[in-house]
């Protein structure tokens, strides 16, 4: 069964943890940059209030095709206890009908798990089934430190075994 990585990333903390999942099982990767500024303080604070209120942006690519993947990894920041408006973009414009999927946020202290609460919902709408999920935490950690708990949680979760 081919598998993809599906990701949006502004500090690149969650780029990072994408390729290294990628890597670990041995997935394709895709990632989605919002079209829309998110860089500085404000912008970031913007960003915020967009996530919170389930903004939608406009991303590149526009949208893409899955039809040849069998499991789908979907993976954001967490942004005000909820997904980037970029993944929000992505769900609503992926065919996920019938297809598996695993979601996972990274995160700087708390809020990962309504992130994959709300993206379960998004996921489900569509016609998707979860069947995993995790969250990592990247807060004061260095790029190494956020690979190997990247690298930790695919064994400990057995994570290739989604892919077979």
């Amino acid at each position: 069964m081919k598998t993809v990585v599906l990701y949006y990333s502004r500090t690149r903390k969650t780029a990072l943890a994408a390729k290294t999942l990628a890597k670990g099982v041995e997935a394709d990767e895709i990632e989605f940059i919002d079209l829309k500024d998110r860089m500085g303080a404000l912008n970031y604070m913007i960003a915020t209030i967009d996530a919170l209120r389930e903004n939608k942006t406009e991303i590149k690519p526009d949208s893409v095709d899955i039809s040849d993947y069998g499991l789908v990894y979907i993976g954001t920041p967490t942004w005000g206890g909820k997904p980037a408006p970029a993944v929000i973009s992505l769900i609503d414009r992926c065919d996920l009908q019938g297809k598996d999927v695993i979601l996972f946020a990274t995160m700087g202290s708390k809020g990962g798990e309504s992130v994959i609460k709300r993206m379960r919902e998004k996921i489900e709408a569509r016609g998707g089934r979860m069947v995993n999920s995790f969250v990592i935490t990247t807060s004061n950690k260095s790029s190494e430190e956020i690979k190997e708990d990247v690298e930790s949680m695919v064994e400990a979760m057995d994570l290739k075994l989604y892919g077979i």
